[in-house]
């Protein structure tokens, strides 16, 4: 699944629902989340992917968040979260 280049609160619902339909797809097996596109986010992405980890791992699914941007990890530690969401970091 990509993250598109825009995460914010107004697009949260929207990108939740595809979350969920890619975890719903992937159930048992494993998804990996491509965020190399975000370049305009606020906290509500870091929200995405703490409910997408939480979803995957009710639902067996193995998820991985590759090539996440530096800003993103940033925030993620900064919430404190960043362990528990295992971000790749972009190359």
């Amino acid at each position: 699944m990509q993250l598109p280049a825009t995460a914010t609160l107004e697009q949260a619902r929207a990108l939740l629902q595809q979350i969920d339909a890619a975890l719903e797809a992937a159930a048992g097996g494993a998804l990996q989340i491509d965020a190399s596109a975000l370049a305009e986010f606020d906290t509500s992405a870091v929200a995405l992917l703490l409910h997408a980890g939480r979803m995957a791992r009710q639902r067996g699914v193995q998820l991985t968040v590759a090539q996440a941007p530096a800003k993103l990890r940033e925030l993620a530690q900064l919430y404190g979260v960043g362990e528990l969401l295992s971000l790749d970091a972009a190359t």
